[in-house]
């Protein structure tokens, strides 16, 4: 995967490798972030292609692709309920910290 800048309007663009196809596309978050979520992304295609292959000829790279973004859109909704039941626990227990002190003072 490469990264690279346009020198005449500096727009970010990043290209991934999937299927042996290249696909460039426009960084709208730093090119370094971008990299990393479209290294993501390859990652998680590769892995399923690696555990699909030989399993139904059936398989098509759109199913590959379709499961892999589904895997994805699964962990983003699990850490998005974990991070905000976090922050419903860290709210009561500041609350109850809060709470606590304001008796001893």
């Amino acid at each position: 995967m490469t990264a690279y800048r346009s020198c005449r309007s500096l727009e970010q663009f990043v290209t991934i490798e999937l299927f042996g196809q290249p696909y460039t596309f426009k960084a709208e978050a730093e090119a370094s972030e971008a990299k990393e979520v479209a290294d993501f992304l390859v990652r998680e295609v590769d892995k399923l292609e690696i555990r699909l292959s030989g399993k139904s000829p059936t398989i098509t790279k759109q199913t590959i692709l379709i499961l892999a973004a589904l895997n994805i859109a699964s962990e983003h909704y699990n850490l998005k309920k974990e991070h905000s039941d976090l922050l419903r626990v860290i709210s009561e227990r500041s609350k109850n910290l809060i709470c606590a002190v304001d008796r001893y003072l």
